[in-house]
């Protein structure tokens, strides 16, 4: 059973950064696809950001591409989102997401398998 921890949420100014974490337990083989999600009160989850276990492909949501950046470091099971330039519209509970059956980067969650608890980004002055 695969399991997802998110860290690195808080409270931040606008304009300033945080660099959430997501790290995966558990039995991984193979190629698998890590997104990122986001869910505002009143709002539907948003797709932010997605890469293959490769890093080889990644995918942004326009409204934070070049500020987000996503990575992986496979030696430690971890996928970081680097958030720069934040806004207060990115406020969210945050959670990273692991599709190991379709394999496949996307910002459609559907297809992603195992999620994570969340983490809470506020991003307020």
């Amino acid at each position: 059973q695969l399991q997802l921890v998110e860290s690195g949420g808080g409270l931040v100014q606008p304009g300033g950064s945080l660099r959430l974490s997501c790290a995966a337990s558990g039995f991984i083989s193979g190629y698998y696809a890590i997104g990122w999600f986001r869910q505002a009160p009143g709002k539907e989850r948003e797709g932010v950001s997605c890469l293959s276990s490769t890093g080889g492909t990644t995918y942004y949501a326009d409204s934070v591409k070049g500020r987000f950046t996503i990575s992986i470091d496979n030696a430690k099971n971890t996928v970081y989102l680097q958030m720069n330039s934040l806004k207060p519209e990115d406020t969210a509970v945050y959670y990273c997401a692991a599709d190991l059956t379709f394999r496949r980067c996307t910002l459609n969650g559907g297809p992603y398998d195992y999620w994570g608890q969340g983490t809470q980004v506020t991003v307020s002055s």
